[in-house]
Order: C-alpha cells, then sequence, then structure tokens
C-alpha cells in the first residue's frame, strides 16, 4: 500500500466518520438483535431448522402470514407458476385474508404453528408473525361466515370507500381507505372488528409469539387521517398496540414485551414519523440506497449511507438490503448476487442503531431463476448461515452498546465499520483484491477475522491485511 492511499485514507475517515447512527438517543437504546426473515417455510420447516436459526445468532425469526387465506390455483404450492407449469400456485395468496384464525393450506395448521412454537422456545428464538389486517382477499365473496357474521354482516367488513381503487398514493384518505391492488380495504375502526382480530392476536400471543409485523402498515389510518364515512374514530392503532381496550378485550401481553413493527413504505406524503412513535417501521429509502451501493460496488454509489433517508432515528428502525417485495414482487433486488446481499446483511448488522432483517431467499434460486425449487414450505438456501451472515449476528450483538463510526477509502471499494475500541466489520465491495491500510478505532494489536481467521494488523490506529473481492471480515477480540 503506497503512503498516498494510506492518506487517502485518512481523508476519508475524516470526512465521514460519524456519531453513533446519528441519533440522539444512540449511547442508551441500542438494538443488538438481527431477524431471520424465514419467508414462504412453512411452519414444520421452521421448527426442524430452529437449532440451525438460533446457532446462526438470530434473535427473532419472521413467519409469512399465519391467518387463513383465499386458497388459489386449486391449492397448487409453487411460489409463483408459470402457464403450462405442473405444479400451480402463488406465494402471495397467504396475503389475501379469508379469516382471521390461526392456520392455512401454504404454511401449516394451528397445531403446526404450536410445535413450531415449542421449538422456538427450546432454543431460545423469538418469533414475529406478519399480520395483515388492512384487506381480504380479492374475492372477497370468498371470506368465511364466521367473520362476516362477527362484524355485524358482511357489508360491515369494509370501508364505505374500500371498493374504490387508490388512484393517488399520496392522499391520505385514499391511501388509508382505498382498495390497493384490488384487495378490498377492510374497516380497521369498525369496533367489532377490532374486537375479532385482536381475538386472532391475542391466541397467537398465547402460544408465545413475541412480536408482529404489521404488512401494508401506511394504509391503516392514523388518528390524525381523515375518516371514512363507517369510522367515528381513527383508533385502530391504538387498540391493537395496547393503548386502548374494545369491548373489554385488550392486547393480551405488555406492549413493552412485544416487538411490533410495520411496514411504512417511504413516499412523499406518509405521516413516517407519526409511525414511528407508535412502532417500528420499514428504512425502505435506506434498503434502497444500499442496494445502489451494492450494484455500483462502491459505497459512495449511494447517496451518504451515514444518514438513515429517513425522519426517524436509527433506533426506530428495521432495515433490510431487500425484503420479499423487492424480491419476489418488484424483482428490483433479485439480479443481486447472494455475495453483494450478504456484504450488506454484514453492513446493517455490524451498525450500531436499526433493528436488521435478512431475507431468505428460495433454495436453489440463481439471478436467472429467482424462484429455485419454486415450491412454498420449503426452507431457504444456506446463505442464513453462511460464515459471514453467523459472525456478524455475533458480533453485533457483543458490540452492544459500543459507539459506532465509519470509514470509507476513498473512492469508496472498502468499507469499514467500527465500535469503539473493540471491533470493526471491513467489506470490499469490489470485484477486485485490495490491499488495506486505513485508520481504524480498535486497540492495537493482531488480530484473526471471526470468519476466515484471516491475519490483520492494527498498528498505530492503522489497520492492515489483504482483502479478497467481495468479501465481508469481521475483526474483534
Amino acid at each position: 500500500m503506497n503512503k498516498a492511499f494510506l492518506l487517502l485514507s485518512t481523508l476519508a475517515l475524516a470526512a465521514v466518520s460519524c456519531k453513533p447512527g446519528g441519533d440522539s438517543e444512540a449511547k442508551t437504546d441500542t438494538q443488538d438483535d438481527v431477524i431471520l426473515h424465514a419467508w414462504s417455510w412453512e411452519f414444520d420447516t421452521i421448527a426442524a431448522n430452529m437449532k440451525d436459526i438460533a446457532e446462526a445468532g438470530y434473535a427473532y425469526v419472521q413467519t409469512s402470514p399465519a391467518n387463513t387465506c383465499f386458497v388459489g390455483e386449486e391449492g397448487g404450492k409453487a411460489l409463483f407458476s408459470q402457464p403450462g407449469d405442473s405444479v400451480k400456485g402463488k406465494w402471495y395468496y397467504y396475503y389475501q385474508p379469508t379469516d382471521w384464525k390461526i392456520g392455512n393450506y401454504l404454511l401449516g395448521t394451528r397445531d403446526q404453528f404450536k410445535n413450531m412454537m415449542d421449538s422456538a422456545a427450546k432454543y431460545n428464538v423469538k418469533v414475529i408473525v406478519d399480520v395483515l389486517p388492512n384487506h381480504t382477499a380479492v374475492d372477497h365473496t370468498a371470506v368465511l361466515p364466521d367473520l362476516d357474521a362477527a362484524v355485524g354482516g358482511h357489508k360491515n367488513l369494509f370501508h364505505a370507500n374500500g371498493f374504490n381503487d387508490i388512484r393517488d398514493y399520496n392522499d391520505r384518505y385514499e391511501c388509508t381507505t382505498g382498495m390497493m391492488g384490488g384487495l378490498p380495504d377492510v374497516n380497521t375502526e369498525n369496533p367489532d372488528f377490532q374486537k375479532y382480530y385482536l381475538a386472532y392476536v391475542n391466541d397467537l400471543l398465547s402460544l408465545g409469539v413475541k412480536g408482529f409485523r404489521y404488512d401494508t402498515a401506511k394504509h391503516i389510518g392514523l388518528p390524525s387521517d381523515p375518516l371514512d364515512s363507517l369510522a367515528t374514530a381513527n383508533n385502530f392503532w391504538p387498540v391493537v398496540l395496547g393503548q386502548e381496550e374494545v369491548d373489554g378485550v385488550r392486547l393480551a401481553a405488555p406492549r413493552d414485551s412485544l416487538f411490533i413493527y410495520g411496514e411504512v413504505l417511504q413516499d412523499k406524503n406518509v405521516k413516517e414519523k407519526e409511525y414511528a412513535e407508535l412502532m417500528q417501521v420499514t428504512a425502505s429509502g435506506y434498503g434502497h440506497a444500499l442496494r445502489h451501493s451494492l450494484a455500483g460496488h462502491k459505497w459512495n454509489e449511494a447517496d451518504s449511507l451515514q444518514n438513515w433517508h429517513h425522519s426517524a432515528p436509527g433506533s426506530r428502525l428495521v432495515t433490510w438490503v431487500e425484503s420479499h417485495d423487492t424480491y419476489a414482487n418488484e424483482h428490483e433486488s433479485a439480479g443481486l448476487t447472494d455475495e453483494q446481499i450478504r456484504m450488506g446483511g454484514v453492513i446493517l448488522a455490524s451498525r450500531q442503531n436499526g433493528t436488521p432483517l435478512f431475507f431468505s431467499r428460495p433454495a436453489g434460486s440463481t439471478r436467472e431463476n429467482y424462484w429455485g425449487n419454486n415450491l412454498t414450505g420449503a426452507r431457504g438456501n444456506d446463505e442464513f448461515k453462511h460464515p459471514e451472515v453467523v459472525a456478524v449476528n455475533k458480533f453485533r450483538r457483543a458490540m452492544s452498546g459500543q459507539p459506532e463510526s465509519i470509514a470509507t477509502s476513498l473512492d469508496g471499494a472498502v468499507v469499514e465499520i467500527n465500535r469503539g475500541n473493540r471491533g470493526v466489520a471491513v467489506i470490499n465491495l469490489s470485484q477486485e483484491e485490495m490491499p488495506l491500510e486505513m485508520p481504524t478505532t480498535i486497540s492495537d494489536g493482531n488480530y484473526g477475522d471471526k470468519v476466515y481467521n484471516q491475519e490483520f494488523t492494527v498498528q498505530d490506529g492503522i489497520i492492515r491485511g489483504t482483502l479478497k473481492p467481495m468479501t465481508s471480515y469481521v475483526i474483534y477480540k
């Protein structure tokens, strides 16, 4: 490494080092856990892999929706079938509720769900369930009689505006009461519906569930949002988050004992800050910027990744490189290689704030064949337990409370995330082998990284070593 590069690296450190996460509360509020999104794994599959999940360093596993759902394409269990395929089906049918009770044909029965929860308890893994009270199946006539009866008849299940397509997603009335993608919008302000839905949530809690991901959360009105003509108050969130009861029924667990976050995809007129005051929310803007950086093989390819691209602090965010939507629905992220996703995962999990979520891609998937083995229920590929991912999951926990500083080489090819004087993650985003000679905050000494046991030395605040292309190193004693 020549002196010029060392000087540039030093200048880069001075230019991009930052306070922990940019958050005023960062010194006292850290998120030390990582979520595995076991996308489309059935309950039995999650249970069978719980030991691996725990040993890979995940504190949480997130399931796909557990509710009763529309049975599409004669009950076929393909992730995404094409015309002429022998196995039919689509992954998104479990996002089309016909009732709010535990169990569906794609993921398993209530008893299988309970067995999964028993396995989670055995290995000390907490379970987050993806829940979606915002809408029913596209074919709303498939809604089951118990649900219709509970809300006082089928017509009472929906907003007055619930069958009108959303034309302007930045219009809060349309966004929170209208039909999204052909999915009729549920009257989430109907107290009879709230009571029925809360019974589902409380049943999940009775089996040991420790958190929820609220799908399409930005489409459910906040107290400050315009009212549908069939609603008297936008109080869904106060009810389901335990601030209010409905007809004598209340959330069955203390709110502060649960991890609850909302899918609040960012846009021009989304009340991000107001949602974030109620629950943690998704950092979709940061994920987009990070993917851009990974695709360009340079940190500087994106707008500053030191800030979270969000009005809420990092401590209120769930972060990801990709979600099931960016992979399976929009395919925006599906072209990134597994190595690129891994590097992004290391960046997120080594940072002080945010709660990282690692999305499990289908087993057998390639950049040409996104669906891989193309079966719901099956375990995803092995990336969730790749040594680099496991090492950074454990690093995150070991670095609890340590302040963050981020440095890059001037060309953006190498990223360094320091955590106080105790550890550092080094990521070579480039497709070339890179010599490392950069300032660091960790203590002087000789280190073997936790993934490949490759040697690094730190002397007088400078870390030196050699980085293989598109590889991450996790370094601490």
